[in-house]
């Protein structure tokens, strides 16, 4: 029997042919690509280097009148980012205030968003008078975004009131004459 000799490089030559023909190209080919989208909630005023304003009230120049509360303040602006997550649908903005001021109610509204905003922006509620409870003042917001800086969101309309009587959260009587007095509204994104 004679044995037949394979020389080395015809082997080599058979392994190439053969590795070829298996990992043949063909005119589709696919691969795949992972996506991360963020869960996003971030809420600002603006503009931020001017936002604590300044409100009060002057002294009537009549006997019997009530002092006069200074003129409401339209200068702030509620911007938010939002990337809702599967669970919760939509989202909304609370409002609160750290402290009470005697005899002093502080209302808010927030107009309809504007600018440069985009996505599911929120519905502003009604005029609110802030309490130390959390109140929602823009609701249904879903994955949107207002824009940045001043005129873009909502605008933020800040007025006094020297106690609104039993209705109110304050009344005339529990006003007291004060220099300054501080307090910090907060605003809160969160999900439903």
């Amino acid at each position: 029997m004679k044995k037949f000799k394979f020389p080395l490089s015809l082997s080599l030559v058979a392994l190439a042919i053969s590795a070829h023909v298996s990992a043949q190209d063909t005119n589709t080919d696919n691969h795949t690509i992972a996506i991360t989208v963020p869960e996003v909630a971030l809420v600002d005023i603006e503009p931020a280097a001017t936002k604590n304003i300044t409100l009060g009230f002057t002294a009537p120049t009549e006997a019997g009148q009530p002092i006069i509360a200074s003129p409401a303040n339209t200068t702030l602006w509620l911007n938010y980012s939002s990337i809702k997550s599967v669970a919760d649908p939509t989202r909304n903005v609370s409002v609160k205030l750290n402290a009470l001021i005697p005899g002093v109610d502080i209302h808010v509204t927030a107009a309809a968003a504007t600018g440069s905003g985009g996505g599911t922006l929120g519905t502003p509620a009604a005029q609110l008078t802030l309490s130390a409870a959390d109140q929602t003042i823009i609701s249904g917001i879903g994955s949107a975004y207002t824009g940045n800086g001043a005129n873009n969101g909502h605008n933020l309309t800040y007025a006094l009131a020297a106690g609104s009587g039993p209705g109110g959260v304050a009344a005339y009587a529990d006003l007291q004459a004060t220099t300054t007095t501080v307090a910090t509204v907060t605003y809160t994104i969160s999900d439903n």
